[in-house]
């Protein structure tokens, strides 16, 4: 039975606390400590009930009690100065328009998840809560930035175990009326839809819109009546389903996303895709530019990848999206053949090499080929992505192939305990929320008293215990445990003892159970009374996922035997309100990946803002973080092939830490209780890692390294077909003619002996065939050589042109010997044209043979 009509009923507020329903409905609530401060104080019980949601927070307290509020002076005074600071906040100059004042550049920051709070759940974890800190970064810099996503009905599974420890999903259905979203309204008032084609027919959009501070996230659903049930499941779950599943939510994504903006009159000049789940947005861009500007397919492709930034996270080639070339073929031949493409050059675009024609369709790579700028995530990941993609340019070094690095940060306003957050204030000014990248303006932190910082993280750890307790408590009732046994053994919670954090996605490269390999000596860490430890975990393991799945059950097993009962804990349903409590209240964070399969890792850095140490393996973000000297690492960075003799090792080096270092120095007190050395390294942790690892940074490296620098070409061509189809054209006659180039003769009299200092010259007479030696560029390329004659840290460059004689053209420049040992040195030749971003991004290259 289905009603005639649907109702959305609203709380009624009494007029004074009236604003504070549309301040819920902005996100900016969320990195504001005086609006939770504030929310906090109206009812701290039924606020914790509410799952910090202000909107359900409101809408659950009684009547009565809202008009006590309204009539009490000193919280209605509290409410005023939290509007007040709001209206500030969406008024005040920006660091964007501060640098960037002319600037019409618009962003469209494209993602399949966004964690930007518990009551929004359409995230599954790090790559969700890093777009979600991306968004609130821009809305702090003021940068002109939209997001795109999809809105799911059920969101990402709650996770929850049975009395064996093994992790079953549940699939609670959100409310949108429920959450800090609004429907999208054209001019007649009814909500914006936008129609997605699919090989079948149309598929009907509806759009959303989440208010975060300054800009908007818009959100496609497709739940709606006028589609079929099974084009309605399509944004039914995140990560749900089969590959079909899977492709179809990535062509709303990336297709309805773009015609989603355009519907409400927004075109972007840059369109960032967060990971490869957003690549088809790409094909969109071009087919538009076919459609509208009446170019050829090549041309469209050069127009619009100027446009295109994109974002890696997964190292390891497996983990990115490949789909059946059938079945991309089945969703994807109406757009084919709009863009005038055969089925093979089709798949050619998303395959490493466009001529093996039994390879699956690559999203990372379709991403990759259509953009003009890409990166990893950190330092480390930047360098694993070169290699793992090197095959798309064969005959280039690995370090040149055309992927950056920007490392990973977080949303400090976000992610920094209150009280933290109120003593930063106290002892930095509130200027430390603003110039986040200033090492200078941390080293305040030196100033606060060893006391009032180790008393703060005291009360932190309190808080995770209380919370802990409540949260097992509900976990272990559901699973039928007596409520006598629940009890004894919520009573080992210990808020005095050393307290390890471990929460992350459960799968098996992160080793969540590297701790228990050698039981004896884990047992014997905690068999010291007089120095406890307590273990914390929490996790989730993709549905799909059976061995992540059984690493959590091996640790809820272990938990229940001694000495290990009441030492080690496990969390259930891990979320970013968990999360908070975590990396918030432990002493340590653990971070064990097998290197190199951690493509960043910010839960160390929310861990670190807050002054909890790290200990981690050299990976991700960690191997740039150790470089400041805080925390403390598992091994030298060494990469293995037997996978058992790695655990060996590293577990036993993260014993020999826990039991000489950082167990020792926890417990290591002065005469007045506190423990000095680590209040040390909390200090140094804070003042080292936060003014870079922050969002802020993260944010400000994309706009000035990708956005804007993109945007500046893409200013270039817009509006100037004529240019583009003639780099287009000049591009194809390269390709044709790269055959004719050869490298005749190399002249360089080197003397004997070769010292140090020495300049020699050299040329290079080249035949360039039908091209002219402005269309290429010759480049020497040399450096030290290891012990296989390979180049190891090689220089580049250029000769210049110096005359054409009988169809040989001559280019000369001069070998420097820098430093002493094995060198050598080769020569190259690249097309080069004045509108070309890279010289690699033909793929076309010839070497001195």
């Amino acid at each position: 039975m289905k009603p005639i009509r649907h109702l959305n009923v609203l709380p009624s507020l009494p007029e004074k606390l009236a604003p504070l329903w549309d301040l819920a409905h902005n996100l900016w609530w969320t990195w504001n400590p005086k609006t939770i401060r504030t929310l906090q104080q109206l009812d701290p019980d039924i606020w914790i009930a509410s799952g910090r949601d202000p909107q359900r927070f409101l809408a659950s307290l009684p009547t009565q009690q809202l008009q006590k509020i309204a009539e009490d002076e000193t919280l209605s005074a509290h409410i005023e100065q939290v509007l007040e600071e709001f209206k500030q906040y969406q008024n005040a100059q920006t660091w964007f328009k501060d640098q960037y004042p002319d600037s019409d550049m618009q962003v469209a920051y494209f993602s399949a998840e966004f964690g930007l709070s518990e009551g929004l759940r359409i995230y599954s974890g790090g790559l969700g809560v890093l777009a979600g800190d991306h968004l609130k970064a821009a809305s702090d810099l003021g940068l002109p930035l939209v997001g795109v996503g999809l809105l799911y009905r059920e969101g990402y599974f709650r996770q929850a175990l049975n009395a064996d420890g093994w992790q079953t999903e549940r699939n609670p259905e959100n409310d949108f009326y429920q959450m800090p979203i609004e429907p999208v309204n054209g001019a007649d008032g009814e909500q914006c839809v936008v129609d997605v084609p699919y090989a079948h027919g149309d598929v009907r959009a509806r759009i959303w819109k989440v208010k975060v501070g300054r800009i908007a996230l818009y959100l496609l659903d497709t739940n709606t009546e006028e589609n079929s049930d099974e084009d309605r499941q399509i944004t039914a779950r995140l990560y749900g389903g089969d590959t079909s599943m899977r492709i179809r939510q990535e062509i709303l994504l990336g297709v309805g996303g773009l015609k989603a903006l355009s519907s409400i009159g927004i075109t972007p000049s840059v369109c960032h895709m967060n990971e490869g789940h957003s690549a088809f947005l790409a094909l969109e861009r071009i087919r538009r530019l076919m459609q509208e500007e009446g170019l050829s397919f090549a041309a469209a492709r050069e127009a619009s990848a100027v446009g295109n930034v994109f974002t890696t996270h997964t190292p390891v080639a497996a983990g990115n999206d490949w789909f059946n070339p059938d079945l991309v073929e089945n969703y994807l031949y109406p757009l084919r053949e709009q863009l005038g493409l055969s089925r093979e050059e089709f798949l050619g675009l998303g395959r490493i090499d466009p001529n093996d024609h039994q390879s699956d369709f690559c999203m990372t790579v379709l991403a990759l080929k259509l953009s003009a700028r890409a990166n990893g995530v950190s330092r480390l990941h930047g360098e694993v992505s070169r290699q793992m993609w090197k095959g798309m340019w064969p005959d280039f070094d690995h370090s040149e192939v055309p992927i950056g690095s920007i490392t990973n940060g977080v949303h400090m306003q976000t992610w920094t305990a209150l009280d933290i957050s109120e003593l930063f204030d106290h002892h930095l000014g509130e200027h430390w929320r603003t110039a986040q990248q200033n090492p200078q303006s941390w080293q305040g932190i030196h100033a606060i008293s060893d006391r009032e910082l180790w008393n703060t993280h005291q009360h932190r750890r309190q808080r995770l215990v209380d919370f802990a307790r409540f949260h097992l408590r509900n976990q272990l009732s559901s699973q039928g445990a007596p409520a006598v046994k629940i009890e004894q053994h919520l009573d080992h919670l210990d808020p005095h003892a050393l307290t390890i954090g471990f929460a992350r996605r459960f799968a098996t490269y992160k080793r969540g159970t590297l701790l228990f390999r050698n039981l004896e000596r884990l047992a014997a860490l905690f068999a010291d009374s007089d120095r406890p430890l307590q273990i914390i975990f929490a996790g989730k393991a993709h549905p799909q996922d059976t061995p992540g799945k059984e690493l959590i059950r091996d640790i809820v097993h272990l938990a229940r035997q001694e000495p290990f009962n009441g030492r080690v804990f496990f969390l259930q349903d891990y979320d970013m309100n968990v999360a908070r409590y975590l990396v918030q209240g432990c002493d340590v964070w653990l971070n064990n990946p097998r290197r190199p399969m951690e493509a960043s890792g910010t839960s160390g850095m929310k861990a670190a803002i807050n002054g909890v140490l790290n200990v981690s393996v050299l990976d991700g973000w960690w191997e740039e973080a150790c470089e400041m000297h805080s925390g403390w690492t598992i091994g030298l960075g060494e990469n293995y092939e037997d996978e058992a003799y790695q655990d060996e090792v590293e577990s036993n080096a993260l014993y020999d830490l826990l039991e000489t270092e950082v167990i020792p120095l926890f417990y290591q007190r002065d005469g007045e209780g506190l423990p000095r050395g680590w209040v040390a390294r909390m200090k140094e942790t804070i003042s080292t890692l936060a003014p870079f690892f922050n969002t802020h940074r993260m944010v400000r490296e994309y706009a000035e390294n990708m956005y804007l620098p993109n945007y500046k070409r893409w200013q270039l061509f817009e509006g100037d077909n004529g240019r583009v189809e003639q780099l287009t054209q000049w591009k194809s006659h390269v390709r044709s003619k790269w055959p004719q180039v050869r490298i005749i003769n190399i002249e360089a009299d080197f003397p004997t002996p070769l010292k140090v200092g020495t300049q020699v010259p050299i040329s290079a007479a080249l035949a360039l065939g039908d091209l002219t030696p402005q269309d290429v560029r010759v480049e020497l390329y040399a450096g030290r050589l290891n012990a296989q004659q390979e180049f190891i840290q090689a220089q580049i460059q250029p000769l210049e042109f110096s005359d054409s004689r009988d169809g040989e053209h001559l280019f000369k420049g001069v070998f420097t010997c820098a430093e002493a040992g094995s060198h050598g040195y080769t020569v190259r030749v690249l097309p080069y044209h004045n509108d070309l971003r890279d010289p690699l991004e033909t793929g076309l290259i010839h070497w001195a043979q």
